[in-house]
């Protein structure tokens, strides 16, 4: 038996099956809304833990210069040991992330007994969880690959509590309350349908497609040193953004249809490409009205 059917059993039957938005068994709805309002917490949690974890530790030594510094601090561990080791954990955060957003993966679990409606909730307990695993599992090194010069450091410094802005604001234009799953549940606590999430061309995107992958790299990349786990990190997670900026382009492409298409073909995925998915994308004749 499953930890799904676990659970399941203990609320009287199926995981908040999808029945439930109309007529929940008392035990059922108090589990289902239980579910919802720790799944926000957990989400507070996380991103007070992110917000630190991007901020980033700073090595002692480091050259007022900036530039390569080269080694400096000293391993507990083994290089090789410490440096797999946060690549895996960046690895483990992002597989799941982009996965779980697949419509043939939500399809797959929809089935298995996670209602649409508590599908944002779960989706989110799943990241914030792996990114807790990330971040009290990683792994900090004190051999440094890069420091700013110590007269811009402030700036970057700035730069980087203003993508957290940026970021917040991104998420609010594109609602908040659909990425942590927040607004699908509390239409299911006061019985009320489901609403179509619409798709709208303004602020920031109306410049770019990807205004908060953008926000999220510029807070992996913004650090005044980059030591050599930051580097993997942003290695990794830099990939990641990229690959799932395509494939929610594909998605919404499903999603959305020919609006998507046409959006695609005004507005970049980021400044400045100059061709391939994350360009402007050409209606191709067929598709063009």
């Amino acid at each position: 038996m499953t930890f799904v059917h676990l659970v399941a059993a203990s609320c009287g039957g199926r995981l908040f099956p999808q029945s439930a938005i109309t007529a929940l068994p008392s035990l059922g709805r108090w589990c289902g809304i239980g579910f919802g309002l720790a799944t926000h917490l957990l989400f507070a949690f996380t991103v007070w833990h992110l917000i630190w974890f991007l901020a980033g530790h700073a090595p002692t030594d480091v050259s007022p210069e900036g530039g390569i510094a080269g080694v400096s601090g000293s391993f507990g561990k083994p290089l090789l040991q410490t440096i797999g080791l946060d690549a895996l954990l960046a690895i483990i955060f992002a597989v799941p992330h982009s996965l779980l957003l697949l419509p043939s993966v939500r399809r797959w679990l929809t089935g298995c007994g996670i209602a649409s409606a508590m599908y944002g909730c779960f989706y989110c307990v799943v990241t914030c969880i792996v990114l807790l695993i990330t971040i009290l599992c990683w792994q900090p090194s004190d051999l440094i690959v890069w420091g700013w010069p110590r007269a811009l450091r402030p700036w970057i410094t700035a730069a980087f509590v203003c993508s957290w802005g940026l970021l917040l604001s991104s998420l609010h234009l594109t609602g908040l309350g659909y990425q942590t799953g927040w607004t699908p549940w509390w239409r299911w606590v006061r019985e009320l349908p489901p609403v179509r999430r619409e798709f709208t061309q303004r602020g920031a995107y109306r410049f770019l497609r990807h205004p908060v992958y953008m926000s999220f790299l510029a807070l992996v990349w913004l650090t005044p040193v980059v030591t050599l786990d930051r580097a993997v990190l942003i290695v990794i997670w830099t990939a990641y953004i990229f690959i799932g900026s395509a494939l929610k382009d594909r998605r919404l492409v499903l999603l959305i249809g020919q609006q998507y298409r046409e959006y695609q073909s005004r507005v970049p995925g980021y400044p400045g490409m100059p061709a391939g998915p994350l360009a402007r994308v050409p209606l191709m004749p067929h598709t063009s009205r």
